[in-house]
């Protein structure tokens, strides 16, 4: 099913398994504008099982333009204590550089919003990084504001293991 957007040339449609490999290529994209490329474990059997598998655990949208795939958005939800309601977190917004500037990214994440609205959940957030001005800039002027209040916290790897044997 794909869903118009304001512009004639951009569609959005939900991500199938047969999209497995253009996700990793996107997040691998991302990733290396990021210069986090040397992170990327992922693979398809690995998004295939967790995107697509008995248990879903996130969901992608793609945007095409004249029908071609130009980006994503990979989002699950999580839970608001305070409001009692669910959110969508955005994990990944990726626009390809070819394609920025014409507003894609903004018809994505209006799409998200309008996703929010639509299963009642109380919020929609993401993360960016502290280097990223362009998108911190971008996201300001869509009325997103910083959660400076808040540390990001993270356990993997070793730390994991030696927290989950505290069992």
């Amino acid at each position: 099913m794909f869903t118009q957007s304001r512009d004639p040339n951009f569609t959005i449609r939900s991500a199938t398994i047969e999209d497995t490999a253009l996700i990793l290529r996107f997040i691998q994209e991302l990733a290396d504008y990021e210069k986090l490329l040397h992170e990327v474990v992922a693979d398809e059997t690995t998004l295939k099982q967790n995107l697509f598998g008995e248990t879903p655990h996130a969901k992608v949208i793609i945007g095409e333009y004249n029908g071609k795939p130009v980006s994503f958005a990979l989002y699950f939800h999580n839970f608001s204590t305070f409001l009692g309601r669910p959110g969508i977190y955005l994990e990944d917004l990726y626009v390809q550089p070819d394609m920025r500037g014409k507003g894609l990214g903004k018809i994505l994440l209006g799409y998200l919003a309008s996703l929010t609205k639509e299963l009642n959940c109380g919020r929609l957030e993401w993360w960016v990084l502290d280097w990223n001005k362009p998108a911190i800039d971008f996201y300001q002027s869509l009325g997103a504001q910083p959660m400076d209040e808040w540390t990001v916290n993270r356990v993997t790897g070793e730390a994991l293991d030696k927290l989950a044997a505290q069992l």
